[in-house]
């Protein structure tokens, strides 16, 4: 499911304007961090083992997409190496935006809370009184070209 809106332009035509990039799934390829767009270099921490998958969803910084499903950016899935692990998350454009790491550990597929591993942009702290889904003002990040940050998983 797309998000599209649509405008009427000054002859009166109507046009109707869908994200090319709204929820693709791309492969973690680094090269895309050396060039001169606009991208995240996110280096993950403390994955446990190298059993199960990483996933890796960027979003738009805002209360309407932060973690809201089908709201994601880009999604890399690739198989968990222990230790740290780096991504090349591209952007359509500079910005603030938001990343959310996901360690599934068995691959089901699913989160599984006592088991799977988690982080996200600037490293907020996770409680049972947040539900582990801190406030968008808290992950949070320009992007302004290429963008480093890192992210250390917490597991239960």
């Amino acid at each position: 499911m797309s998000l599209r809106s649509a405008f009427i332009g000054a002859s009166g035509a109507i046009f109707i304007a869908s994200p090319a990039s709204a929820g693709e799934k791309i492969p973690n390829d680094m090269a895309r961090c050396s060039g001169d767009g606009a991208t995240v270099l996110a280096t993950v921490r403390g994955i446990k083992q190298v059993q199960g998958t990483m996933r890796v969803q960027s979003y738009r910084a805002t209360k309407a997409d932060w973690l809201k499903k089908g709201r994601w950016l880009k999604r890399i899935d690739v198989q968990a190496a222990a230790g740290t692990m780096r991504f090349c998350i591209p952007v359509d454009a500079p910005g603030r935006y938001a990343i959310a790491v996901r360690h599934d550990l068995n691959g089901n597929g699913k989160t599984d809370i006592f088991t799977d591993g988690g982080g996200m942009s600037n490293n907020p702290s996770i409680s049972v009184w947040n539900l582990g889904k801190p406030s968008y003002k808290k992950v949070a990040f320009a992007v302004d070209g290429r963008t480093a940050i890192r992210i250390d998983m917490k597991y239960m």
